[in-house]
């Protein structure tokens, strides 16, 4: 089997700790060939974002052109889109594209509660979940996509999960690390409302810099390998993940929330990084 060719629509992290770079590195240790088509540009650390820069609509044409015009793409992650302009090019791209797989990391709400899309950009997304295969919202953007509360438990937040997926005939993961539990559960559920259960152990860290956007491109370079097994994709990118989360302390990076160690367990890995 050919290596997955993985592409990356997303904002950009400068500390390479999430967005397109965090995304290429877990593609590369999940045995990808990642490429990144940048939305937009941030000026972020481990301890926030200090700003966002948006380059022109015109410009994410140009980029994602460039690459499908020279180079076929296996799967597809979409992650920060910050505005209309920004979804309808990512949409209307969508529709010309031969890429089998989509995984689209609805990014909605900050880390503070705070809601980043606006009503109308939220509409737009909405065109955009229905041309995925698979979804990855955490508790607060699920209730978003529901348009209700956040779930306060697994039965609120099954329900929601199952009027999602129904609503736009995909697959959503939906991410528990939000609830409360011994383990990191999370639920995929199937748009004809089963349910199947992914739970793997809870690592204290509070290295988890760019966890969702490393899961997401992770799953849409297994499943490709997997050809379309949404299921065994997401476990065993889970599987990964858990690894890399385990090893995150180790790379001691910044002075805040730091990433996770993407390439835990390869050659080299367990050279400690230089203090900040």
């Amino acid at each position: 089997m050919s290596i997955p060719r993985v592409l990356s629509i997303a904002g950009s992290d400068p500390s390479g700790g999430a967005g397109v770079q965090a995304d290429i590195k877990s593609i590369a240790a999940n045995g990808g060939y990642g490429m990144a088509a940048v939305t937009a540009l941030t000026a972020q650390n481990t301890r926030g974002v200090r700003g966002v820069h948006i380059p022109p609509p015109q410009f994410l044409v140009d980029q994602l052109e460039a690459i499908s015009e020279d180079i076929q793409v296996d799967a597809v992650k979409i992650g920060m889109l910050a505005n209309t302009a920004t979804i309808e090019v990512v949409t209307a791209w969508l529709e010309r594209s031969t890429a089998a797989y989509v995984v689209l990391d609805p990014v909605m709400v900050a880390t503070s509660g705070d809601r980043l899309l606006d009503a109308d950009t939220s509409e737009a997304l909405s065109g955009l979940i229905a041309r995925a295969g698979l979804i990855t919202p955490n508790i607060p953007e699920l209730a978003v996509l529901a348009e209700t509360e956040t779930a306060g438990d697994w039965e609120e937040a099954t329900a929601q999960a199952r009027q999602v997926a129904r609503k736009y005939g995909v697959s959503v993961l939906a991410k528990g690390g939000h609830l409360p539990g011994e383990r990191a559960t999370d639920l995929l559920v199937w748009p004809g409302g089963s349910v199947t259960q992914v739970s793997s152990a809870w690592i204290d860290t509070p290295n988890t810099h760019g966890t969702g956007c490393s899961l997401s491109s992770a799953i849409a370079t297994r499943v490709v390998e997997r050809e379309g097994d949404w299921e065994s994709a997401v476990r065993v990118a889970k599987a990964w993940l858990t690894t890399a989360l385990a090893a995150a302390d180790d790379l001691q990076v910044g002075s805040g929330h730091g990433p996770l160690h993407h390439f835990a367990g390869s050659p080299g890995a367990g050279r400690r990084a230089r203090r900040p």
